[in-house]
Formats: structure tokens, sequence, C-alpha cells
């Protein structure tokens, strides 16, 4: 009976021993399942947070290629508007000059027409300046012999030729 017993203890105590490491296998079964499933949710929320950083990412530089596009765009606008003010600027500038360099013959030009204005007014209001001796950079002999101005006496002949 004894023999017995200690075998029967025995196989009592591998029982014990199975079922103590059978408990064991399965909390460290449930452990590592619970492991693998909040590692799994953490791959799962981090692979949305991806997928949303890409998501953002893409907005964002779809948003900068508009605006370089635009940018690129007005920057050509700026450029031609830019052309074209330095285009009047030159041709500003051109006739500028002209005008400084010929300033003494245009006044000359313009004393020569007003006061061949106030000859022809002075014509039309019955003057005459036949015998009128005028000395200007233009002078002609008249028949008489007196010098006299081309531009001025040329209305009266004209009036008195008519």
């Amino acid at each position: 009976e004894h023999k017995v017993t200690g075998v029967i203890a025995m196989i009592d105590l591998l029982i014990k021993d199975l079922d103590t490491d059978m408990t064991e296998a399965e909390v460290e079964e449930k452990n590592a399942q619970k492991a693998y499933e909040e590692l799994t949710a953490d791959a799962a929320s981090k692979r949305a947070a991806d997928v949303k950083a890409i998501s953002v990412k893409q907005t964002s530089l779809a948003d900068f290629e508009e605006s370089k596009v635009s940018a690129e765009g007005e920057h050509k606008v700026t450029a031609r508007e830019l052309q074209a003010t330095q285009m009047f600027e030159m041709e500003l500038h051109q006739e500028c000059d002209w005008l400084s360099q010929n300033y003494d013959l245009r006044k000359s030009a313009r004393t020569e027409e007003i006061e061949s204005l106030h000859q022809a007014k002075a014509i039309l209001s019955g003057a005459d300046f036949t015998l009128l001796e005028v000395s200007s950079t233009s002078t002609a002999l008249s028949s008489s012999g007196a010098a006299v101005d081309t531009h001025s006496v040329a209305p009266a002949r004209r009036l008195r030729g008519a």
C-alpha cells in the first residue's frame, strides 16, 4: 500500500504540477494575447496617424504648389509691367532729352510764331507793314531794296496781291 500511495502521491503531484503549468501557460497566453492586441491596436492607431499625416502633407503640398503657380503667374505679370514701365521711362527720358536739347530752337520758333500771329492780327485789323523793316534771322530784299522778314511780310503781300 505504501508503494501504491507513493505512486498516487506522485501522480497527484504530477497532476498538480501539470495544473500549475497549465494555469501558468493560460495566464502567459492571455498576457501574450493582450500584448498582441495592444501591439495591433498601437500599430493600427500609428498607421491611422501616419495616413492622416500623409493626407495633411499632401494637402499642404498641393496648397504650396498652387501658391507657387500663382506666384509665378504674378511674377510674370509684374515682370511685364516692370518692362513696360522701364520702356516708358526710357521713351520719356529720350523725349525730355530732346526737349532739353532743342529748347532754345523751340523757344525762338515759338517767339517767331507769336510775332507772326501778332502781325497777322494787326494786318487783319488794317495795319500796313510794307515799309517796316524787321530784323530777323530770315531776311530778304524787297523790290525797293529794303530788308524785310519774309515770314511776317508774306501775309501782307498775299492780302494785297489778292
